[in-house]
């Protein structure tokens, strides 16, 4: 038993904590130089660059700007990716591993002088970031590191000694890192978008790119935005182009916490252990606090529920930092790639003005910015000394840790086919508020949700991606597709991509 509640609202401190301006959505056709979809840090910070050299721009979203990944993350500006470098020079050499590190340390750096020349309050902090083990079997990775570090002119060091309340059997520190507020951040970028002209839209479904003469991004309500350049930075790409991104990445939800706590440390931590924990300071309201993520598993196949991560999350946090009071708790997901580098530039060589932007792996401060600096050299220069590492249409080297998450769709299958016939339809009956269950209607699958007025929501569980079988998040409140993490509402909406059309509603 914890001793501390946990919040009600599970929206991240940063959304929380930050006004943002509200948008219209799209109501008529336009036409502009660049249409940008998705209004993370990726979409903003591009919109961003692309206007300050002259270009109109559209930037549309889907549902609230910053109100996806990029509103739920840790907010770290760090080269240090976990164990990745000597993974990196193993697949692909020591000179693109250094170029993944060279791309990453270009975002980190134009962070800061942003900040800086636009004299933004981000409560930008310069900190080390510390990878560390607790495990004596994981030494040997972190040694193997540094000497990938020491390869690649990266500046780190090993140590045994750290602020954390708990021994560790071995750390790997990189100094000159930064945390920071980055809705404080990227609500600045916008301001300053919407003062150069660039139409900004919320509430914008895009359906498809209608690829011709120029390419046309096709919205909800059949409208359309005319542009030379389309670039998809919506966390999965909603246009495929052929490119099979479903085979090439997975989906991964993880949880985070802020909390006030007892004891502090001024630097920024997570382990290579299992399972994963993140520790980053943070200010609220002035007084110090602490933020903690992790508890990480590929969405929709989780057997435990969210509350259950982030109790798991809370009784870490409460047994070496002691808690005093849970202010924030939330979650967050992402992509991975089959090698761990983002998706960074034209969807494929025939369709070379149109552009992807994916596969972040939770480290989207910088890949993000990343992505946004590489699609503006593309689109203004078209060429870039990164785009051959981050392109999409790469020869990837699978990391052989990740074919257990890429050989998965054949055993999600045989498990959904077993739970059609799991629950007759007398489960309706026996629902109490605020649960779901799943029942056949005629050889359908559907998804019965009973919500807290009592009143029954059913769906075609169906995820209208690629035809998998959605399961249910209780803590969420949101049917979750295992094979690619589409996420919909209890009535069906979507909340996550691919997917761009809602689960079918079945009235009463």
């Amino acid at each position: 038993m914890l001793p501390f509640t946990f919040p009600e609202n599970t929206s991240s401190y940063w959304r929380a904590s930050t006004k943002q301006a509200q948008y219209p959505p799209l109501q008529e056709n336009i036409t502009v130089d660049v249409g940008i979809v998705g209004g993370g840090i990726t979409g903003i910070t591009l919109a961003y660059l692309l206007s300050g050299e002259g270009l109109s721009v559209a930037l549309i979203e889907a549902s609230e700007l910053l109100s996806g990944t990029t509103g739920n993350t840790t907010a770290k500006i760090t080269t240090q990716h976990g164990l990745i470098y000597d993974e990196l020079i193993q697949h692909y050499g020591v000179e693109l591993a250094h170029m993944y590190y060279a791309a990453n340390n270009r975002a980190k750096d134009f962070i800061s002088h942003t900040i800086q020349n636009n004299d933004i309050d981000a409560e930008l902090v310069k900190a080390s970031s510390f990878l560390y083990t607790r495990e004596g079997d994981n030494v040997k990775q972190l040694e193997t590191e540094l000497s990938a570090y020491e390869k690649l002119n990266i500046n780190g060091k090993l140590t045994k000694s750290t602020e954390l309340p708990f021994m560790t059997r071995q750390a790997l520190e990189i100094k000159n890192q930064a945390h920071f507020h980055p809705l404080q951040y990227l609500t600045h970028l916008l301001h300053i978008c919407d003062e150069r002209g660039v139409h900004i839209y919320e509430d914008t479904r895009a359906l498809s790119v209608d690829y011709s003469k120029k390419p046309l991004i096709v919205c909800e309500g059949d409208h359309r935005v005319v542009c030379q350049y389309v670039v998809q930075a919506s966390h999965y790409p909603f246009f495929d182009g052929q490119k099979f991104f479903p085979l090439k990445m997975y989906a991964d939800r993880s949880y985070a916490l802020l909390a006030k706590t007892k004891k502090l440390i001024n630097d920024m931590y997570i382990n290579v252990d299992t399972p994963t924990h993140s520790i980053r300071p943070v200010s609220l309201n002035g007084e110090s606090a602490l933020v903690f993520a992790g508890e990480n598993h590929r969405t929709g196949v989780s057997e435990r529920s969210m509350d259950d991560h982030l109790a798991s999350l809370a009784q870490f946090a409460d047994k070496y930092f002691t808690v005093e009071k849970l202010n924030y708790a939330w979650s967050a997901q992402d992509y991975t790639t089959v090698d761990k580098i983002p998706y960074i530039g034209a969807i494929t060589k025939e369709k070379n003005n149109v552009f992807v932007a994916t596969g972040y792996r939770k480290w989207g401060m910088t890949n993000g910015t990343n992505a946004a600096l590489l699609i503006r050299d593309l689109i203004l220069r078209e060429q870039s000394e990164f785009a051959a590492l981050f392109s999409p249409s790469r020869k990837t080297k699978m990391d052989p840790a990740l074919k257990k998450y890429f050989s998965f769709n054949a055993e999600v299958a045989k498990q959904l086919v077993k739970g059609k016939f799991d629950k007759s339809n007398d489960e309706i009956k026996n629902l109490k508020e605020d649960e779901a269950c799943i029942v056949m209607d005629g050889g359908d699958r559907i998804g019965v949700y009973k919500d807290e007025k009592g009143e029954i929501h059913a769906v075609d569980t169906t995820c209208t991606h690629l035809g998998c079988e959605t399961t249910w998040n209780n803590a969420e409140k949101s049917w979750d597709c295992p094979c690619h993490g589409s996420r919909f509402s209890p009535k069906g909406y979507v909340l996550n991509g691919p997917a761009v059309r809602n689960l079918r509603y079945i009235e009463k």
